[in-house]
């Protein structure tokens, strides 16, 4: 969705032209990933960070486009609210230490961008949700003005045909109608990009989809929204319901979330892409000149750029990106991890995803063979709402029975062969050593970003009131975040 685009209104001709040449792009994808050594080359990563901005008083501050226009880096994008700002991280090879390469890069580019933020009175912030963020913070007067967001946001509430509801329980509940998608803004994420074989894409797939909920249990960063204490990562169910454009008067067949976690395990590349394309219908059917089976006959690689628009108009945790550069391929975005609480926190859950699931590939059809998807599924939602303290369903490669277990108990078993399959890898010793250590730490106490938040802002609930016991546990965790301490280490005492 990070195309330009210079209206927001499209005909009904516009949408049967778009999903007609989609059709096309999924032959074309066919073709290629038919051809023998199509995809293959080094294994590389990439990543995207998002963040508030806030003001003086930890308060959203809605300036991205002024901070954008002072700080004139193409990799530095607005996002859908005016107080979010994305930027997007160099790839590097899966070698040496790409993670240390991202952190470095991500805190000089949180240096530079905050001297053009300053003077304009903000500050930037990775973290899942803003703790201080209020519901007239969110809304048709925060949206960045771009046709594309006000395209994005018309489509999706005439599919739905009334306001988007959300209802999210937790310790708290919280009830709301929204008549725009600004609440997705709400949210704010470390989305990693790892390329795969094509040949094992699917195998490769359906590792990150069985790992996944134990990384983000231990990732968990977004424990609160509008005052509530509510999931350990509130983004997943939030992302999930203030974009949901499925009619609820609309009882003829039930069909998923643009936002989801997977229909089964993935059995090729090509059936994600060709399942993104029937079950939703099209947002914004902006057409381009190419004839892919044209560039296939002349022995070059399309751009598919319809069918790159319409997928990336579905938003599944863990997305399939088909890339036309260096001769074609494809990659995993992973992108269910919140943003923050630090750079090197970020990096390291990065390095543990790709070392998960690097360690149960090996065995991953077996694994998939013995666990119903809807299980992974349900594992996903049980992290995203209990974090550390779920239990879920974790199949072995040598048991009789499925069984309920809890989570840290099997990121503990998890871990060491995360370790002993990043060093058959070309990452380097000491970025295995450092970054997985930083895993380890949070497990041993117990300790993720939301519960972090969650305590301090308890306990300081007994001195002070809610909205100043979230501003003062935000200030400490700012001070914290701009150390780049890792969060096992940071002190309960604001």
């Amino acid at each position: 969705m990070g195309l330009s685009i210079n209206k927001s209104e499209f005909s009904a001709e516009d949408f049967e032209r778009f999903a007609a040449k989609v059709r096309t792009d999924l032959d074309a994808l066919a073709r290629l990933l038919a051809q023998p050594g199509f995809g293959e080359g080094e294994s590389s990563i990439g990543a995207e960070v998002e963040f508030y901005i806030v003001n003086q008083a930890l308060r959203a501050h809605p300036i991205n486009t002024e901070i954008a226009a002072s700080v004139q880096d193409p990799q530095l994008t607005v996002e859908l609210n005016r107080f979010n700002l994305e930027y997007n991280l160099s790839p590097h090879s899966l070698s040496g230490d790409p993670f240390g390469r991202t952190e470095q890069e991500m805190l000089a580019a949180i240096r530079r961008i905050n001297q053009h933020a300053v003077p304009l009175g903000g500050e930037l912030v990775p973290i899942g949700i803003l703790p201080t963020l209020r519901r007239s913070d969110v809304g048709a007067h925060v949206m960045t003005n771009e046709p594309r967001y006000h395209a994005l946001s018309n489509a999706l509430l005439k599919q739905r045909g009334e306001p988007f509801s959300i209802h999210i329980g937790g310790k708290d509940v919280i009830n709301l109608e929204a008549d725009d998608v600004t609440m997705e803004g709400a949210n704010t994420s470390f989305q990693l990009h790892w390329r795969v074989p094509a040949h094992r894409f699917a195998d490769f797939f359906n590792a990150v989809q069985l790992v996944t909920p134990i990384v983000l249990a231990l990732a968990s960063n977004s424990p609160s929204l509008f005052g509530h204490h509510l999931w350990d990562e509130t983004r997943i169910a939030l992302f999930k319901q203030s974009i949901d454009s499925r009619s609820p008067t609309y009882k003829t067949w039930r069909h998923p979330s643009r936002v989801y976690y997977g229909s089964g395990w993935a059995r090729n590349a090509w059936e994600l892409f060709a399942a993104s394309a029937s079950l939703y219908p099209p947002i914004i059917p902006l057409m381009s000149e190419e004839d892919p089976m044209a560039v296939i006959d002349c022995g070059e690689v399309p751009e598919l750029a319809e069918l790159r628009l319409h997928h990336g108009t579905t938003w599944p945790w863990n997305r399939p990106i088909y890339d036309h550069a260096e001769g074609g391929h494809l990659r995993i975005e992973i992108r269910s991890m919140p943003a923050g609480p630090t750079a090197v926190d970020m990096c390291a859950n990065g390095l543990f995803i790709i070392g998960a699931a690097l360690a149960v590939l090996n065995d991953i059809e077996h694994l998939t063979s013995i666990l119903p998807f809807h299980y992974a599924e349900h594992n996903f939602y049980r992290a995203a709402k209990y974090g550390i303290s779920a239990e879920i369903i974790w199949p072995h490669k040598d048991q009789v029975q499925l069984q309920a277990v809890p989570l840290l108990t099997v990121a503990k078993t998890l871990l060491p062969r995360a370790r002993e399959a990043l060093q058959q890898t070309a990452v380097v010793e000491a970025e295995i050593h450092r970054l997985l250590g930083i895993i380890e730490g949070r497990i041993e106490c117990a300790m993720t970003g939301a519960r972090w938040q969650r305590r301090v802002t308890e306990s300081l609930f007994k001195s002070l009131s809610p909205d100043e016991a979230f501003r003062a546990m935000l200030s400490e965790y700012m001070a914290n975040q701009k150390k780049n301490i890792p969060l096992h280490e940071w002190t309960l005492s604001p």
